[in-house]
């Protein structure tokens, strides 16, 4: 089949370089330009290797290519909704990196012109598609964990003087910047939550407004979720974990990047036996199976395994553990 013509607007995101170099490799896509609004991110992109060769446009140009057929947003966080609803209304399938801005209002919007028009929205949540995910899930569906009760969840690292400064910008913090992929799912697993109760901490003498030591209490009818984020862990990517705890078993993925799976259950269930055992996970390169997964939709005009509905529970889940508002 013919590559897909793809653009990406911005390389401010922390996971632009990497997107672009996976576009670059699928046999899927063919990426025809970048924007970069920013004049001194602009600068630098001669001196990016992910970004080597690709003509750079001002973002109405690449709007404008013929033949366009995508765009991956990938602008700092606080631009990603303005050009996501230029590119919808322009009727282009969107990648649209997390979390979605800071308006639930206009994230509203944005997906309900693109259900309209039928055209895919798919998140930047990068554990969407990490294999110990994609095994929790087939095990939830199949009944194996039996009723899930209690999930909790950490996603932490040693955030640096700079990069403070720059997420010290959004009220959220590092639940905002970090918990979000958590908190994406932990809906997948649990749903909606209507009762979110968010712990805003900054836990440094470091006077620069960052919330550093973040948690949010999710309660459901029959079971509780716990949501941890953090600046301050020294080694966090190790530590990183989600874990569902059910009637019938437990699963527990940790580290979430390169996962390792401990699971236990109270009888045997296909290939897994009774009790506790660890699941090794083959490696896979990040983002790969989001691409694939991506062009697929939009060849065949399929819905991503992830609704709009679900998408807009996760933004507000998302908000509400970050004790921001969400009327904006």
């Amino acid at each position: 089949m013919d590559r897909i013509r793809i653009a990406q607007i911005g390389t401010g995101h922390g996971h632009a370089a990497g997107k672009m170099q996976v576009y670059r490799r699928s046999p899927d896509f063919e990426v025809v330009g970048i924007a970069e609004p920013d004049e001194t991110k602009r600068q630098q992109l001669a001196k990016d290797p992910a970004y080597r060769d690709i003509p750079v446009l001002a973002v109405e140009e690449l709007l404008d290519l013929n033949g366009l057929q995508a765009v991956a947003i990938e602008t700092d966080v606080r631009d990603l909704l303005t050009h996501a609803e230029a590119c919808v209304e322009r009727r282009l399938p969107i990648h649209l990196d997390k979390p979605a801005g800071e308006s639930l209002l206009q994230f509203r919007r944005i997906l309900d012109t693109a259900t309209k028009a039928h055209i895919p929205v798919q998140m930047g949540y990068m554990y969407r598609y990490n294999p110990a995910f994609v095994m929790l899930r087939e095990y939830l569906s199949q009944g194996w964990l039996g009723e899930p009760f209690e999930v909790h969840a950490v996603m932490s690292k040693v955030v640096g003087p700079a990069e403070r400064k720059e997420l010290a910008g959004y009220p959220g913090g590092m639940m905002f910047e970090l918990g979000c992929h958590l908190i994406d799912a932990l809906v997948d697993v649990l749903g909606p939550c209507d009762k979110i109760t968010p712990y805003v901490r900054s836990s440094t003498t470091v006077n620069d407004g960052l919330a550093d030591n973040m948690l949010a209490v999710f309660e459901y009818p029959r079971a509780t979720a716990t949501v941890r984020s953090s600046a301050l862990e020294v080694e966090g990517f190790s530590r990183r974990h989600f874990v569902v705890c059910g009637t019938e078993g437990t699963f527990h993925i940790e580290p979430l990047d390169r996962p390792t799976v401990r699971l236990a259950l109270s009888r045997p269930r296909g290939s897994a036996k009774r009790g506790l055992q660890t699941v090794e996970i083959a490696p896979y390169d990040r983002y790969v199976a989001d691409a694939a997964d991506f062009a697929d939709c939009i060849r065949t005009n399929r819905p991503l395994r992830w609704t709009p509905m679900h998408d807009l529970a996760v933004q507000e889940a998302v908000l509400r553990a970050s004790g921001c508002p969400l009327d904006r």
